[in-house]
């Protein structure tokens, strides 16, 4: 197996152990909340795992919490920062589009982002974003999990890595 596959099938291993973590706090319909989150459930993840608080009219996004294997890959820190103070604001539109996705539909989303807004085209985040609300209905805050996967480059290295 190539190391661009394997690279992805780490990232695919890691989202499902996310999601399995964050579907066995829910409770029936209900979504679990920032409340039921223990740091030792998801240890191995924590590196890039971050917490996105929802703020309503208007709507916006800030970084509550970001792991600090996501210092790489932002190249500081991000952590209390609004969407416009991390991306330039074609990243921070693509942002806003799929939260607002998670928030809407209350689902988890998932996709892939290039880092070229960061000025690094060969690599891209594989993401997850997964709704948390504290009555159990409506999301106040999102659940993120990135896993940096990268194409070969000029120093050669390819795969993943912890952000």
């Amino acid at each position: 197996m190539n190391a661009q596959l394997s690279a992805s099938a780490t990232a695919a291993r890691a989202h499902q152990e996310m999601f399995a973590y964050w579907a066995s706090l829910r409770r029936g319909a209900s979504l679990p909340g920032r409340c039921d989150l223990q740091p030792a459930g998801i240890k191995r993840l924590l590196p890039t795992v971050s917490l996105i608080d929802v703020q309503n009219e208007p709507r916006d996004y800030s970084l509550r919490l970001a792991g600090t294997g996501l210092y790489s890959v932002y190249g500081r820190e991000i952590t209390g920062k609004s969407l416009t103070d991390v991306y330039n604001s074609a990243a921070a539109d693509y942002w806003r589009k799929e939260l607002d996705r998670v928030v809407d539909e209350r689902r988890p989303g998932v996709g892939v982002h290039s880092l070229a807004w960061r000025g690094a085209s060969h690599l891209s985040i594989l993401w997850l974003r997964l709704p948390l609300a504290s009555n159990g209905r409506d999301v106040d805050m999102i659940l993120g999990y990135d896993a940096v996967v990268g194409v070969q480059s000029d120093n050669g290295m390819s795969g993943i890595r912890a952000a």
